[in-house]
């Protein structure tokens, strides 16, 4: 016992700052006092927190966000199953807890932690949106999986759209320059390529599909300042922010979306601090598989990609799931530390999942791993993190810390004083539908009694002759207001290109 404690002590005494992940255990007995704990400088290495349903991944992910928060670190959590809101408000202790404490050591206090309440569908909260021009043609081919005769059509939409001024804000704008493009403005886009009836049909089925999950609503305006993630409290203690996502479990391709492009905006707008920086916000992504099971091949390779990229900015990207084998090994082998709860053997795969999965983990003198991983009791885990230098720890069995914060739901009631007291949900909630591509070309056509309108040669050229708008005059008007020339500006430079068109 005594070589164990002082192996430990010696793993996790750290210099620098540090987060307690709770006490060392020993033959399924906590070790009192013996604390395990990740370097604070080593959670933009990115992270696994795995088990089987019911062994307290959700508490891990609470106490951790907590803990994060209180070092002034910001925090985004993925809230699938939405048993996390209970952050925002203090825990009530019990005698489980009191017993838990006393083995780990310190003292418990209840306290709550400033929460945004946010949401990319129904839910309540801030409403998080995301401009097509802010994805560029590359990354949203790729999210509609196009092919490359059909993402050079996405290409000339979106050439088409930066050299006219058309801000491309939602899909229906996108949409009416693809039908535009396909029938009387086939001659406005000679000197572009021309885009076949066959390929902007499969387009548009793309787009209802993308549509038909949510994405109408996600794509708009305002669209979200990832900066806005990073605020902190009076306290100084870090915003957590949970995306609220109960209902869309059953659309994978929105939240596939809405994770490439909140990740690749944040590798944008961050600035560069190098690996070994304290973390600027930890990002948590329950039912990790989500991402994954559906996710083509494209996908994952800018997944893989920002993964890799986005740590020298100071993030650290944690997945939570049942099944470490969920997760792709070109992204496992990324991740720095590991929370591994109980898994259960009910079947012969189980137990294949089950030998694959010690096997990852360092050798230790002191736990037969395959075995130890079916025992574990809740609240237990075995951890693997890197020390200060970026070495591997020991592998240690883990009696985890309790969350300070309510381990259960918000009240309908809690969730909206929460949306209601928040000093940036009045501005991203506000719908927005100013005039863009859609209603640019729209305002060119005559009103139904007027005569039909003539196919035009060249932007320049009027498109109604009684009385029909010359598009060449009202993209001028319209391009005179900052706003679309702040648009425009977001056109040419391709945000989410810039870094998807990388190799």
């Amino acid at each position: 016992m005594a070589d164990f404690k002082s192996t430990i002590d010696s793993a996790f005494s750290f210099q620098g700052d540090s987060i307690l992940i709770g006490t060392a255990m020993l033959n399924k007995e906590a070790v009192v006092n013996t604390p395990v704990r990740l370097p604070l400088n080593m959670v933009s290495r990115h992270g696994l927190i795995a088990g089987a349903t019911g062994t307290g991944k959700t508490k891990t992910i609470q106490h951790f966000a907590e803990s994060l928060s209180e070092k002034g670190v910001s925090v985004l959590l993925m809230d699938i199953k939405g048993d996390l809101s209970g952050i925002a408000r203090p825990g009530v202790s019990n005698p489980k807890i009191d017993e838990r404490v006393a083995k780990i050591g310190g003292e418990w206090k209840p306290k709550q932690f400033p929460v945004e309440l946010m949401s990319i569908s129904g839910e309540k909260g801030l409403r998080l949106r995301a401009t097509v021009s802010e994805f560029g043609p590359l990354l949203l081919s790729k999210i509609l999986e196009l092919n490359d005769n059909q993402q050079g059509a996405v290409t000339v939409i979106f050439k088409f759209c930066d050299d006219h001024q058309m801000p491309l804000l939602d899909i229906k704008d996108f949409r009416e320059v693809l039908r535009f493009i396909t029938n009387e403005g086939k001659e406005n886009i000679k000197e572009y390529g021309t885009v076949s009836t066959a390929t902007a049909g499969v387009i548009m089925r793309k787009l209802l599909e993308l549509e038909q999950q949510g994405g109408d609503i996600f794509f708009g305006e305002k669209s979200f300042d990832v900066n806005d993630l990073l605020r902190k409290d009076s306290n100084g203690q870090g915003f957590i922010n949970i995306i609220r996502l109960c209902d869309i479990q059953d659309k994978p391709k929105l939240f596939s979306t809405f994770m490439l492009c909140l990740l690749a905006e944040i590798y944008k707008s961050f600035p560069e601090m190098g690996d070994k920086a304290a973390p600027k916000i930890a990002i948590f992504i329950d039912e990790a598989h989500l991402i994954f099971n559906d996710a083509s091949k494209a996908l994952m390779d800018q997944l893989e990609q920002v993964i890799r990229l986005i740590r020298s900015k100071g993030v650290g990207i944690y997945f939570c799931t049942q099944v470490p084998s969920d997760i792709p090994e070109s992204v496992l082998s990324q991740l720095g530390s590991k929370f591994q709860h109980a898994m259960r053997a009910f079947t012969a795969n189980d137990r294949k999942d089950i030998k694959l999965v010690a096997q990852n983990y360092p050798e230790t003198e002191f736990y037969k791993t395959d075995s130890l991983i079916t025992e574990m009791g809740i609240g237990e885990a075995m951890i693997s993190v890197l020390n200060e230098k970026g070495i591997p720890a020991p592998l240690v069995h883990t009696l985890l810390s309790p969350p300070v914060t309510r381990m259960d739901i918000l009240t309908t009631q809690e969730q909206d004083e929460i949306v209601n007291n928040s000093s940036i949900a009045r501005s991203y909630n506000e719908e927005i539908d100013r005039n863009s591509a859609y209603e640019m070309l729209k305002n060119k056509i005559q009103p139904d009694s007027a005569p039909p309108v003539k196919t035009v040669e060249k932007p320049s050229k009027k498109v109604g002759e009684d009385g029909g708008l010359d598009i060449s005059k009202r993209i001028a008007e319209v391009s005179k207001n900052p706003v679309v020339k702040q648009v425009a500006r977001e056109l040419t430079r391709g945000l989410m290109g810039m870094l998807f068109g990388k190799r």
